[in-house]
Parts: structure tokens; sequence; C-alpha cells
């Protein structure tokens, strides 16, 4: 359906006027206002530990909002984002959600970093049939039909990473290690499978809590345990002190690498390029992208952010492209509804920093290219392997597409099995 502005605002009036089957109103006098806007929630962590990582994220959704803004917005209505924090906590989350949810009564809501807090805020959103928009790299096991996920799933940062470590490294013996919630331990289980299947062993699999900040006895078990690499799932400020224990008790990336799947050029910025130095990272998504578009895209958000040394990575950059996903579908949908915007978002493409990205509108995951990089001494990573092409989104890869297709849509697979 395409539809003017004129048209496009009347949708807004009757959803307001309860014309459509929701609670949301985006305008309270859209015919009458040539300004109108539709609210949107922006949902992260400025305060806490996770600030360190969701502060940028909240800075790219803002940026693109508004550069969207700045061409017309959205058939001719700007976009007014509802600030929130998050507080790096999932109880305040959940209220937050709520807030912008029943209170400022937004369409859709971009948010959170942590799987932790995505499980805190997904019932509100399933409850009130809401649309929410995680940009999160992220475990699987999780398909809802009112999240669209644009972050990397494990068989487009995993699948690729452990075959590679096992071939190219040929480091076989790995000591898993994160943070104590949902994502790493998730992920592990993800890990174990891989690495068996690559003809490697895991020979321990260990947690401290998310925020820890005292990792020598970690470290120190690490150093003995007669592993040969190491898997981080180690999240926030934790990273931070892992990677500099890591140095001070004399462990060296070149005879003992730690290989991240959360590890970025902001957490590496924040700890000295110099702990991080040959170690490496898998992601769709990395500053170091040498193409117009990224370099482009790198330098908007420095002078969004006043910042000439701000770096850019994985989750932000999700977080940005995901608000054009988003523009893009609540034009095709013609009206103001989480529904009919979540329905149209299926199969949406855009040109993002990181390349061709796409909604598979089995699962609301996203094509996304995985790339691999070496960390080096200007705290910038090295691509030394990356896919060709955009890969399809499995969240339950350790099932087979098959499976995974089947649990999505919710055609019959037996969740008993879903168990590793």
């Amino acid at each position: 359906m395409s539809l003017d502005r004129r048209n496009f605002l009347k949708m807004g009036a009757l959803a307001t006027a309860g014309a459509f089957p929701t609670p949301y109103v985006f305008t309270r006098s859209a015919l009458a206002a040539p300004a109108a806007s539709i609210k949107v929630g922006v949902l992260f962590s400025l305060t806490g530990g996770l600030s360190i990582i969701e502060k940028s994220l909240s800075d790219a959704t803002l940026m693109a909002i508004s550069e969207i803004n700045a061409k017309g917005g959205v058939k001719g209505m700007k976009i007014e984002a509802v600030l929130e924090d998050g507080a790096s906590d999932p109880k305040t989350y959940n209220e937050k959600a709520s807030k912008l949810v029943l209170q400022d009564r937004v369409p859709t809501v971009f948010g959170s970093y942590t799987s932790a807090s995505r499980k805190a805020v997904l019932p509100v959103f399933e409850r009130r049939n809401n649309l929410y928009f995680y940009p999160t790299y992220y475990e699987g096991f999780e398909c809802s039909k009112n999240v669209v996920y644009t972050g990397a799933v494990p068989n487009q940062q995993l699948s690729n990473f452990i075959p590679w470590i096992v071939k190219n490294l040929n480091k076989k013996k790995f000591f898993i290690v994160g943070s104590n919630y949902i994502y790493p331990r998730e992920m592990a289980k993800v890990c174990k499978i891989l690495i068996e299947k690559s003809g490697g062993e895991w020979i321990a699999d260990e947690y401290l809590e998310l925020g820890h900040s005292e990792w020598g006895a970690m470290v120190n078990k690490i150093k003995n345990s007669g592993c040969d690499v190491v898997l981080s799932n180690v999240v926030g400020d934790s990273v931070v002190a892992f990677y500099r224990e890591f140095k001070n008790q004399g462990l060296t990336h070149d005879k003992l690498p730690i290989c991240a799947t959360v590890t970025s050029e902001i957490e590496i910025a924040a700890m000295g390029a110099e702990y991080a130095v040959g170690s490496f990272t898998s992601f769709p998504y990395f500053q170091a992208i040498d193409t117009d578009t990224n370099k482009a895209f790198i330098e908007r958000y420095r002078a969004f952010v006043k910042d000439p040394k701000a770096v850019t990575h994985h989750a932000l950059e999700s977080s940005y492209f995901q608000v054009f996903l988003w523009k893009q579908a609540a034009e095709k949908a013609g009206e103001l509804t989480p529904t009919a915007i979540r329905d149209a978002v299926k199969g949406q493409e855009f040109e993002a920093p990181n390349g061709h990205v796409k909604i598979e509108p089995e699962n609301l995951h996203t094509y996304l290219t995985p790339r691999i990089a070496q960390w080096l001494p200007d705290g910038q990573g090295k691509i030394i392997d990356a896919y060709k092409a955009p890969v399809k989104p499995l969240p339950y890869v350790a099932y087979g597409e098959t499976e995974s297709s089947l649990y999505c849509t919710g055609k019959g697979l037996d969740t008993a099995k879903l168990k590793i």
C-alpha cells in the first residue's frame, strides 16, 4: 500500500480514535497538526556497569532518528524519541519498558544490550502486543513475534569462528569463560557442540558474576589448566578487568590467545589496546570495514557524539541500521500500529555499514555477514576472515535449519527436544 502524508496522518488519527485493535496512540490530533510526530522508545543503560557499552547504542539510535528526521521523517511525520535509562538492571528495564508501552504509548521500543535485560522486558511486549527491536548479538534460542533481532546469532558468529580457531590457529583445548547469566551460558552450550564437531575439546567452563572485577583467581586457573585457547563470553566492564589481569599474570595472546564473542572496539578503547593485541573476535561488523559507506558512517557518528576519537562496534551499528528498517516498515505498512509495522518489516532490506542486511520473515532475525578480526596495537581489528555474502539467521543453530524454521514459525517442533 502506498499512502501519501495526508492519508498516513489520517491513519494515525484513526488509531487514536480506536479504529485499529491497538491501545497505542501516535498523535493526538494528527489531521490538524502539520508537525505531528511518532513517539518511539529508546531504552538502554545510561548508568551502571553496562553503560560502558549501552550509552553508545543509545547514541547510535538517536543518530539514526536524527538522520531520518532531517530527510523528512516517516511520511512527513518526525520521530520523537522517549529516552529511558535501564540502569544496568533487569528489574529497572522491566519497569521502564512498562512505562514506555503503557504510559507513553509508543508503537515500538529500540533497546537493551544483555539477554538478561531482553528477557526482563519481553513479557511486557508480548502481553501488550507491542514491538521491540533488539540490536545485540545473542545466544539464539528465542523467536518472539514481538521482537525484531538485528544482532548476530550463533551461526553468524560461532559457526565460522570455532572451526577457524581449530584449523588456522591449531588450537584444540578450549577454556570457556563467561559472565554468569543467560548469554554466556547458552553460548557455551553451542561452543561445546562446535568444538567437539571440529575435533577439539573443552577442558573447563567457568563463570564470574556480571560486573566482577577481581579476575586474579580465574586467570590463574586458566594459566594452570593446560588449555591452549580461551573462548571468552565475558561481558561489560568485566572484559576490561579480565584482559588486564590476563596480561598482568604474564599471559600473551601469541601463545594463549583469547578468542572472544563480546570484546569489541569499545571495550578495547576502555582497557587500552596493549591488553588485547593479538587476540581475536568474531562479529559481522568491525570499524575496520574498508568501504565508503562505513567510513562515512564513522565520520557522522563521531560528529554526532562530538568525539573525534569515538569508536564504532557491532551492537552500535545494529542499533543504527535497525531504525531505518523500522522506518521502511512503517511506511510500507501505511498504518501506525505495532502489528502492521511488524508484518511489514518482514523481508525489509537495507545497505548498512556492515553490508547488505535483510530481515528473515520466518523468524524476524537478520541476514548478516560473519567476520573474524585480530586486534592491533591501534585498538582496531584487522579483518582476517570474512564470508562473501550475508548468512541466513538460524536462532536454533544447534538443531539445523529445518527445525529452526519449524520452531520459529510455530509449525510443530517438539520443544522438549530443544535442550542441549
